[in-house]
């Protein structure tokens, strides 16, 4: 008997079907909603209710963070946006075309979180350019983490929908 496909046969290798399939998607958009634009969200809600020395904290790191971004996106935003599109048309259509499975896993994690990131962007050009400090600038992240939950939303419940009709498509045995 073979152990690659003794091994293949007890662990269900197909991405919708798999649990560390549907575990890293909730660590993904946990993650995601947890870190605004790098900033952790406890260190704004401490602002909000404390204020005083957590306040400025906030103000540093948010400062720091926006300053990275919009410095990265300066530099080599243009190469990083034709990688991104070239990798998420990829995944596209080797999964929606040639249906890859594997390669619709990722994009339909990927294309959400490409949208994440530029709700994060826009905001950190916001933050910037308003000078934004003290409440209004924990407000703008608040504000920030609440788009980012819609998309992940949205992007949990059609990941979900298409997870289930591969799953019942494709049938128990494959």
């Amino acid at each position: 008997m073979n152990w690659y496909s003794s091994i293949f046969e007890l662990i269900d290798m197909r991405s919708f079907s798999n649990l560390w399939f549907w575990i890293a998607l909730a660590v993904v958009w946990s993650s995601a909603s947890h870190w605004v634009l790098g900033v952790p969200f406890d260190m704004v809600v401490r602002a909000r209710r404390v204020g005083g020395q957590a306040a400025v904290d906030l103000h540093d790191i948010t400062r720091v963070n926006v300053n990275r971004i919009l410095y990265v996106t300066d530099l080599s935003g243009i190469w990083i946006l034709g990688f991104v599109c070239f990798a998420l048309s990829t995944l596209a259509v080797l999964g929606f075309y040639y249906w890859v499975e594997f390669a619709q896993a990722v994009f339909l994690i990927g294309f959400p979180m490409s949208l994440v990131g530029l709700v994060n962007l826009s905001t950190a050009r916001r933050i910037r350019r308003e000078d934004l400090q003290g409440a209004d600038l924990s407000k703008r992240l608040g504000r920030c983490r609440i788009y980012t939950q819609i998309i992940g939303m949205i992007s949990i419940f059609v990941t979900a929908l298409f997870g289930m009709y591969q799953n019942l498509s494709i049938g128990v045995l494959g």
